[in-house]
C-alpha cells in the first residue's frame, strides 16, 4: 500500500545535508531498458548482498499496517534493503501519472531538477528512501545512484523522493517499467523480491540525467562485484 511522500520542505529537513540537485530533461527515452544496461548481471549483484550486516537500529514496514520486517544492511561500498516495490507516480504530471490515474498523486518530489521543476516519475527511474529517523539516520542524498534488482533485471536509478519514516520499498513508474513490473499506480508494483542497492558517496548531477545515472551505475556495479 502506497502512502503519500513527504512534502519538499519536510523532506529537506529530514535528510542529512541534502544536495542541491540540478539539470534539464534532455534526451530521455520514454521507456527504460534495464536488461540492456551493462554487463553486470542481476545474479552478480545479488551474490554481493546475500548476507545482511544490519545498520538500521530497527526494521521497516513494507506497507502501512504491515509488520516491521525489513532491515537496512551495508557493505563497505553500499547500503541495501530487500522489500516490495510500490509505485511512486509523484512529480510533474503526465499522461500516466496525474490526479486522474493516481488517487495519491502529488505534483511534488523531494528533489527537483536543475531548472527547478519537479522530477518526472514517468520518465526518470528513481527510488524513494524513508525520511531520517531513529530507525536509520542515513546520509543518503538526492541523486545518489542505486541499482534496483528484480528477477534477472537491473535498473539503475537515482534517489529522487522521500517517503514516510517507517515504510520502505517504493520506486518511480519508470523504475518499475524498466524492471518489467506493472507500473500502474492503482494496482501495480511487486509484492516482494526487489533489492535496492545504493552506492555510497555517489551522486548524479544533474539529477535528471538518466544517461549519467546508467553510466555511473554500470561503473560502480562493476567495482562492487569485483570488490575493487
Amino acid at each position: 500500500m502506497r502512502v503519500p511522500s513527504l512534502t519538499p520542505a519536510v523532506a529537506c529537513a529530514a535528510l542529512l545535508a541534502p544536495a542541491a540537485l540540478p539539470a534539464s530533461l534532455h534526451g530521455i527515452a520514454e521507456e527504460p531498458v534495464a536488461w540492456r544496461q551493462g554487463e553486470v548481471r542481476a545474479a552478480d549483484l545479488l551474490a554481493e548482498v546475500r548476507d545482511c550486516a544490519q545498520i538500521s537500529r530497527g526494521r521497516y514496514r513494507s506497507d502501512e499496517g504491515a509488520p516491521a520486517t525489513v532491515p537496512v544492511c551495508a557493505t563497505r561500498d553500499a547500503v541495501f534493503w530487500k522489500a516490495d516495490l510500490d509505485i511512486d507516480c509523484d512529480g510533474r504530471p503526465g499522461p500516466r501519472c496525474n490526479r486522474r490515474t493516481d488517487p495519491l498523486f502529488s505534483a511534488a518530489t523531494a528533489f527537483q531538477q536543475s531548472d527547478g521543476r519537479h522530477l518526472s516519475a514517468e520518465s526518470l527511474p528513481y527510488i524513494v528512501v524513508p525520511a531520517v529517523s531513529r530507525i536509520w539516520n542515513h546520509g543518503v542524498r538526492g541523486g545518489s545512484v542505486a541499482a534496483v534488482v528484480y528477477r534477472d533485471r537491473v535498473q539503475y536509478a537515482v534517489v529522487g523522493d522521500i517517503g514516510p519514516r517507517g515504510v520502505i520499498g517504493e520506486a518511480s513508474y519508470a523504475t518499475a517499467r524498466g524492471l518489467g513490473i506493472s507500473p500502474d499506480p492503482r494496482g501495480g508494483g511487486a509484492a516482494s523480491g526487489v533489492t535496492y542497492i545504493v552506492f555510497k558517496d555517489s551522486q548524479v548531477k544533474p539529477i535528471e540525467d538518466r544517461a549519467a545515472a546508467v553510466a555511473t551505475g554500470r561503473r560502480l556495479a562493476r567495482l562492487f562485484v569485483r570488490g575493487k
